[in-house]
């Protein structure tokens, strides 16, 4: 799967394997805890299986207050 990253400054990336999203952040040494990820228009949740197919986008997540 191709993964784009916005963290904040963007990069590509290739990953193989059908496989949970968790499992794909931990491959990638990204805190699940720190990131959302995006397929298309669908907000991902970390249990949600990723193909090799999918383009993922992967941004910090940032809280405020």
């Amino acid at each position: 799967m191709r993964v784009v990253l916005r963290l904040p400054e963007r990069k590509e990336v290739e990953v193989k394997g059908n496989r949970p999203l968790r499992e794909v952040l931990e491959e990638l040494g990204l805190n699940p805890e720190t990131v959302v990820a995006v397929r298309g228009e669908e907000l991902l949740t970390l249990e949600d299986e990723v193909r090799e197919e999918d383009t993922l986008e992967v941004l910090s997540a940032i809280s405020g207050g």
